[in-house]
């Protein structure tokens, strides 16, 4: 197992995420108070790949740089709220997703022994029955 790696990867995906958290916040923002550049935000996001943050950033940073300093504003925002709470939220979700699996699991497990026991059963029954 690669704890580091992993943990990189997972923080290059809360970093894409952010970003476009921040992206449609500020769309959302625009919306009301500059339609026109709200529009052309969509237009873009639309045509640029926003799945890569930094990419999509440094994209932008040509056509806009108010923009792009607003998108990092937000997302810096976004990071300093979201991943004071993260750490404790996804060990909690993955320990009650891990619950529910397993109560799944052994309920599966359960279920097809009782089928195995009672076919087990029925086919002993029937093979008795023959003899006599």
């Amino acid at each position: 197992m690669y704890p580091k790696k992993i943990a990189n990867d997972t923080a290059e995906v809360i970093q894409n995420y952010l970003t476009y958290q921040a992206v449609r916040m500020i769309l959302d923002q625009l919306s009301e108070t500059n339609p026109k550049q709200a529009i052309w935000l969509r237009q873009y996001t639309a045509s640029h790949n926003i799945q890569k943050g930094e990419l999509f950033i440094e994209g932008l940073m040509g056509e806009d740089k108010e923009l792009v300093m607003r998108i990092l504003k937000v997302r810096e925002y976004l990071a300093s709220e979201v991943m004071e709470f993260m750490p404790q939220m996804v060990r909690h979700r993955i320990s009650q997703a891990n619950v529910e699996h397993r109560r799944q699991v052994l309920e599966r497990l359960t279920s097809s022994s009782s089928v195995s026991s009672t076919s087990s059963e029925s086919e002993n029954n029937d093979s008795t029955s023959n003899c006599d």
